[in-house]
């Protein structure tokens, strides 16, 4: 699959490492009374903090920030939010940038401080973004009250992602059935068999974050089936409890939009030893790519030509991958994913999906953490919140939901807006003194 123009980038100009990472819970702040005045700033600040801490560094340490959010106006009302957000975690004065890649937004937010470190410019830089993506701000009122940000709210929101002069008069539009539609094709399944993998990734999703503290689901679908006085699972998830909302997709298999924010420091390989004791954790390369809704499956098209942009830089082979990260806000995504990067061979991520083999407890996890439909999707704060549990597993401190096998190398497809794709490849760097 190739889209209209194909890059090839280069290697980085020296390495880059991430040393420390920080998340908030991702949660509904409107819905609880010691969350429901938090500020951007002290969300945004509470995981720059977290992420500074870990690396055992403080504000001094870190020479510029990126701070990216999926919606600023939405979630701040702020035009300059990087500028407003500063005094929260002692960055006064230090420059910064925002960035905006709607749901790629946290994924771009690391390839943007690998650019600011292997150009030269920075030796250590933090990335961090934020998103209210429940309570969203208030026209003339302090960003301290907000409203609940309503699904039909939110549908209407993404227009935004369309051009409205010309993509939008040709009805494009997200799609929750493209993806599923198209591995319906692919891997020549009936309309039967694609429903159930759709509820058993929905089922997987939950049974991961049921275990993660940091999630907004922690109520697995079995208990909800018991609950409900169901003895079989998969016929809770294909009844009423569960409704379709298109051919393919049911409820269960679309985000959870939600508040949170994560960060990251990042710092040139080998300055690792001036900064932290951590072991750091290597960005090996990342690809992207991008295309507009009048492309046919641009999701399809970008994911395939990001991972081959990734494995030509990188050389890592599928069998080396040991962990996948896929942002599934729409969750068949998931699929497209594990076989897109090779990590499950071609037209059988289905029968692993069935097999339970994609558990955080399987031999071929995939969003241990459990995924935007389970852990939650703070927008732009969702991809580096991949990237927190990225280095949490690679550590083997990931808890609960830790995976069997603790894992050296990881890969995340970053996705968002419809239109951004961008795939980065993580190692853990070993025996740094001695190389």
């Amino acid at each position: 699959m190739n889209p209209f123009n194909q890059t090839n980038p280069k290697p980085f100009g020296r390495s880059v490492s991430i040393i420390g990472v920080g998340c908030t819970p991702f949660m509904e702040t409107l819905n609880n009374p010691d969350t429901t005045g938090l500020t951007e700033g002290e969300l945004f600040g509470h995981a720059a903090i977290m992420a500074m801490k870990d690396a055992g560094i403080t504000a001094k340490d870190v020479e510029f920030y990126f701070h990216g959010a999926a919606s600023p106006l939405g979630c701040s009302n702020y035009l300059s939010p990087n500028a407003q957000v500063a005094e929260w975690f002692g960055m006064r004065g230090r420059p910064s940038m925002h960035h905006s890649e709607a749901c790629c937004t946290g994924y771009d937010a690391i390839d943007l401080a690998v650019m600011a470190i292997a150009s030269g410019k920075y030796d250590c830089v933090l990335t961090g973004c934020v998103e209210f993506g429940d309570a969203v701000a208030i026209q003339g009122k302090p960003a301290c009250i907000r409203e609940h940000f309503s699904f039909e709210q939110f549908q209407r929101s993404t227009d935004w992602l369309l051009d409205n002069a010309y993509t939008r008069h040709l009805m494009s539009n997200t799609g929750h059935d493209d993806c599923a539609s198209w591995y319906v094709e692919h891997a020549n399944l009936s309309e039967e068999q694609m429903d159930e993998v759709l509820c058993q990734l929905a089922i997987i999703a939950r049974r991961n974050s049921k275990n993660n503290p940091l999630a907004i689901d922690r109520v697995t679908y079995d208990e909800a089936a018991k609950d409900a006085g169901y003895d079989d699972v998969m016929k809770y998830m294909q009844s009423e409890n569960n409704p379709k909302i298109g051919q393919y997709q049911r409820i269960s298999g679309l985000e959870h939009k939600c508040d949170g924010a994560a960060a990251a420091i990042l710092c040139a390989t080998d300055l690792v030893e001036k900064y932290t004791k951590n072991t750091p954790i290597e960005i090996l390369g990342i690809g992207n790519a991008c295309l507009e809704y009048s492309n046919p499956r641009l999701e399809i098209t970008c994911t395939y030509e990001a991972a081959r942009q990734v494995s030509n830089l990188t050389g890592v082979k599928p069998e080396e991958i040991d962990l996948l990260y896929a942002n599934d806000f729409i969750i068949s995504s998931q699929l497209l994913a594990a076989e897109a990067s090779g990590y499950i061979p071609d037209k059988e991520a289905w029968k692993y999906v069935l097999d339970n083999r994609t558990a955080f407890n399987g031999d071929k996890p995939i969003n241990p953490n459990g995924g935007r439909c389970a852990f939650g999707h703070a927008h732009a704060a969702s991809g580096l919140a991949d990237v927190y549990d990225s280095v949490l597993q690679m550590r083997g401190k990931a808890g609960d939901h830790q995976i069997n096998k603790i894992p050296k190398t990881v890969y995340l497809r970053g996705y968002g807006g419809g239109q951004n794709i961008c795939n980065i490849i993580l190692r853990t760097k070993e025996n740094q003194k001695g190389e």
